[in-house]
């Protein structure tokens, strides 16, 4: 079994196309079915079909999706040497910041359980397959994927009656922590929660409390994929990720579940940006992110809009016909992601991969790892992260 510590900070330069599109605003990732149909298949794979469980008990602690609904996750056993270790996922999907956004949400799998797919493929970080989990220590591992309904990054605590909304992010992490715990995670000797997107920011907000579940003998850590979102200026001037995240915190109550060692000094949405929590956590992190991340390039960056004239519509959508000046304006993205974790690289216990690639999310997809133009560091692709969480002694420094 490999042991959760090391110190690895990895920051590679290319700009690489792993995931080109447009994605909708409140919607940050492609589903697991989406994903296999759009290049997944086409690696002549055939992960793992893993059953949604919902959560009996949550229904009595108010823990439910916008709708009412009870939450659920997908549990695939760990076994042999990964017996006793656990790897949470936490699922991502944009947010939704206003009552009709969640009331559409509300109808969709994210904001009701009763849309989710009962199976899902286990791909990516998430394989059983040794010979193709990126991270191949994960195979054997219990992987749990926790499905997203809440639209708050698993943080809000509030309801809107006249709406019929429920906005419970925080009790259904809590009550889907208690759940797995009684089935056998308190017991986990390695324990790592992931996430991609907006997963990927509740990571980073729940990354602590993850920690706090177990004993200290435990090896905890937590990995955020492509989840450093960013609040910076728009091409009109203005912070489209700002003005929908204050919306997020306002409506859904998240100021409270946020950390203090944040709120005392900044205000709430400020705090639900993880460029002002990183340095914070005391639990090893590892960030893995496209310094030219290509939601935030499509919809925080360029969003239509912020573009009425439509000089940004080529550019957003594939970086092959971005102007000089354009070029340059998401070099400057791209420069202040890397200040943004400047403090935090000084930590020897977090981790970092910034490539340059025109992408989000990485870990769950195969084609994303195994694709022929996926980012290398020294004709290695994933193995950064790999040793950091492994914990091997040799250091690797770039």
């Amino acid at each position: 079994m490999t042991n959760l510590f090391g110190v690895w900070i990895v920051i590679t330069f290319g700009f690489y196309q792993l995931v080109a599109g447009f994605l909708d605003f409140n919607e940050t990732e492609l589903s697991f079915i989406e994903a296999f149909q759009y290049g997944v298949s086409k690696l002549n794979y055939n992960p793992p079909m893993v059953g949604l469980t919902l959560i009996p008990s949550a229904g009595a602690k108010g823990a439910v999706c916008l709708d009412g609904t009870l939450p659920g996750y997908h549990w695939h056993p760990g076994y042999g040497s990964g017996a006793n270790s656990w790897l949470i996922q936490l699922e991502g999907g944009g947010w939704c910041n206003n009552i009709r956004t969640c009331v559409y949400r509300k109808k969709t799998r994210r904001g009701s359980s009763k849309y989710m797919e009962k199976q899902i493929p286990f791909t990516g970080i998430l394989s059983d397959k040794a010979e193709e989990n990126p991270v191949a220590d994960f195979f054997n591992w219990n992987r749990v994927k926790l499905r997203y309904c809440d639209g708050a990054s698993f943080t809000g605590d509030s309801e809107n009656k006249a709406a019929q909304l429920q906005f419970r992010g925080q009790r259904i992490w809590l009550a889907a922590m208690e759940d797995l715990m009684s089935k056998g995670m308190r017991n986990a000797k390695q324990a790592l929660l992931s996430g991609c997107s907006a997963g990927g920011l509740a990571s980073i907000l729940h990354c602590d409390e993850f920690r706090n579940l177990f004993p200290r003998t435990s090896k905890v850590k937590c990995l955020s994929d492509a989840g450093l979102f960013l609040d910076v200026v728009d091409v009109s001037g203005g912070r489209t990720l700002r003005s929908l995240y204050s919306g997020v915190v306002g409506l859904q109550g998240v100021q409270h579940n946020l950390p203090r060692i944040c709120t005392n000094h900044l205000d709430s949405t400020s705090c639900f940006f993880p460029q002002n929590l990183i340095s914070h956590i005391q639990t090893p992190l590892f960030i893995l992110n496209a310094a030219y991340d290509s939601w935030q390039i499509q919809s925080s960056i360029a969003p239509p809009l912020a573009d009425p004239h439509g000089y940004w519509h080529d550019c957003r959508l594939n970086h092959a016909k971005c102007s000089a000046s354009q070029i340059r304006f998401l070099q400057g993205f791209r420069t202040q992601m890397l200040n943004a974790i400047k403090g935090f690289s000084m930590s020897r216990e977090n981790g970092l991969f910034i490539n340059s690639c025109f992408a989000h999310c990485q870990t769950e997809r195969q084609d994303t790892w195994f694709a022929d133009d996926s980012p290398e560091i020294r004709n290695k692709g994933v193995e950064p992260m790999r040793i950091w969480l492994s914990g091997k002694e040799e250091a690797l420094k770039f």
